[in-house]
């Protein structure tokens, strides 16, 4: 986090990253999804010095998020359900497909 960022951000940064390694991330990718994430939001609320286009202008990183959510209209994505496969050992994970990804684990 850079330096004299607000406490709020650090917390949402922390949150962030657990709930990536959760999910299955490596830790410096878990690291890089919370800051990406948190620096967008800095933008958006016009906490930084610059802000790039899209970040002011895309869609929010908490709405694109909900939109992925498991509570979605499809369900965990293909990735997601490949990360429980690998947390749980499932043989053969590698080549299924998202159905059969969902089969595997019980979904």
């Amino acid at each position: 986090m850079p330096r004299g960022s607000s406490p709020k951000r650090e917390r949402q940064y922390e949150h962030i990253k657990e709930s990536a390694e959760e999910r299955g991330e490596s830790t410096k990718r878990a690291k890089e999804i919370a800051a990406r994430t948190v620096n967008k939001e800095r933008a958006r609320s016009g906490e930084s010095k610059t802000a790039s286009r899209s970040s002011t202008q895309d869609m929010s990183s908490s709405k694109r998020g909900g939109q992925r959510s498991h509570s979605g209209s499809q369900g965990p994505t293909k990735e997601q359900l490949y990360n429980e496969a690998k947390q749980r050992n499932i043989e053969g994970r590698s080549k299924m497909d998202k159905a059969e990804l969902k089969r595997a684990l019980g979904h």
